[in-house]
């Protein structure tokens, strides 16, 4: 099995304080208790796993993701989550506000122009507060392929890269450059018109958007004073 190069290695382990960094955003923006019901839209265990606050414990965590994507999970985790195999952007097997919250990272770049609009739905239906990350196009490294500003690039630049890692045999990369998509903040806006933002930046540049509701009763109590 090849190892991560170095330069993998760094880029895991500032994903990971990233990633730290904005569920504890959202903590702070959406207090959680026992017992609230979580879909995780796209998501894997990975996220739940990260050091949350010690005060938070049972929540209700339903994992929903494509079909064959839970076959490498071990054991633990399936006794600490609900797994589901479906398409977010399809019919789903749940009510309306079936959960308290839905949460989603860096998914809706994934699902394909035509789709994105099927998958805010599916958010927004779900539950009465969602949490829907994305990256930001204005960021200067393109988190998927490592590439300087790939986002404004000439779409003959960009196919010829897909070319060469087609060449290369880097399918993991080719296929998921060739049909990413990644949104401005107005689009988002417009998927999620109700929704508040929040940006996280790293060295002044926008990273990435999360567009996120809060019900009534929580804005009340988290209201400054």
């Amino acid at each position: 099995m090849k190892s991560d190069s170095p330069i993998e290695q760094i880029k895991r382990q500032m994903q990971r304080q990233w990633r730290q960094q904005r569920m504890t955003a959202l903590l702070q923006r959406m207090p959680l208790h026992a017992g609230v019901r979580i879909i995780d839209v796209g998501g894997t265990p990975e996220m739940w796993e990260l050091d949350l606050d010690p005060t938070i414990t049972n929540l209700d965590i339903t994992l929903l993701n494509l079909p064959g994507m839970w076959n490498d999970w071990s054991p633990p985790f399936r006794h600490r989550y609900r797994f589901v195999e479906a398409d977010a952007c399809a019919d789903l097997p749940f009510a309306d506000r079936a959960f308290d919250l839905a949460f989603s990272n860096s998914v809706i770049e994934h699902v394909g122009n035509e789709q994105q609009q099927a998958f805010a739905n599916t958010i927004r239906r779900l539950a009465p507060s969602y949490w829907v990350q994305t990256p930001s196009r204005w960021f200067p490294i393109e988190s998927h392929c490592n590439l300087p500003c790939w986002w404004f690039y000439p779409t003959s630049l960009q196919q010829a890269w897909i070319r060469r890692w087609q060449r290369q045999k880097r399918e993991f990369k080719w296929q998921q450059m060739s049909t990413t998509r990644v949104l401005s903040l107005r689009q988002l806006q417009s998927l999620f018109p109700e929704a508040q933002v929040y940006t996280e930046y790293v060295a002044g540049f926008p990273k990435s958007y999360s567009l996120f509701t809060v019900p009534l009763d929580i804005e009340k109590q988290i209201e400054p004073k």
